[in-house]
């Protein structure tokens, strides 16, 4: 029987979401944009961050875009590795823990790729797994202990893929655009959260 844990319930309301958003190709996924967006004769516009934020008060927004996801293989990706680093944190220090590391690094890197990207959709849990994923390594280091059980080489694998994403390679095998900064500042704000959290 499946547990009901915080990672479970992140990966359930980012299934439902995609579905319903139909992996954001629909206009109820401007619900979801960190920055409150329309479309206006055709156009699509966004608000700025002060008038979402500090006028609207739509503050639900900072987290949101972790929810989007723009295919079945993207949805799966995050999906997995937020159950295989979530439920580990999850099971050794707690729901708490755990989801006030989804918050940091979630609203974070969102503002971070709005900042570097500007008025554009972008969505994915993947600054959060790179947030759990810098959170595992720097614990295990100061502990000198695996800990989590994360085996070196997934730790490799990813930063490499995060290069890769800056190298634009990944694009050139059909993965689509890809958040960088996002990725980037979720492995941050994983690494300041463990220090900060040791």
């Amino acid at each position: 029987m499946l547990r009901l844990s915080l990672s479970n319930i992140l990966i359930f309301i980012a299934i439902l979401l995609s579905l319903v958003t139909f992996f954001g190709q629909n206009q109820l996924t401007f619900y979801l944009t960190f920055l409150k967006a329309d479309i206006a004769n055709g156009f699509l516009s966004f608000s700025s961050f002060e008038k979402t934020y500090f006028i609207d008060y739509e503050f639900w927004r900072l987290i949101s875009p972790i929810f989007i996801h723009f295919s079945v293989a993207h949805l799966a990706f995050n999906s997995l590795w937020v159950y295989i680093l979530g439920t580990r944190i999850e099971n050794l220090e707690g729901f708490k823990k755990l989801i006030l590391l989804i918050i940091f690094s979630g609203s974070l890197s969102n503002f971070a790729e709005s900042a570097a990207s500007g008025a554009v959709i972008f969505g994915g849990l993947s600054g959060c797994v790179y947030g759990l994923l810098g959170y595992c390594y720097i614990k295990e280091f100061i502990q000198k202990r695996f800990s989590f059980g994360m085996p070196p080489a997934i730790y490799i694998f990813m930063i490499v893929w995060l290069a890769l994403g800056y190298l634009d390679i990944l694009n050139l095998f059909g993965f689509g655009k890809i958040a960088n900064t996002a990725h980037l500042t979720g492995l941050i704000c994983g690494i300041l959260f463990a220090l900060i959290k040791k």
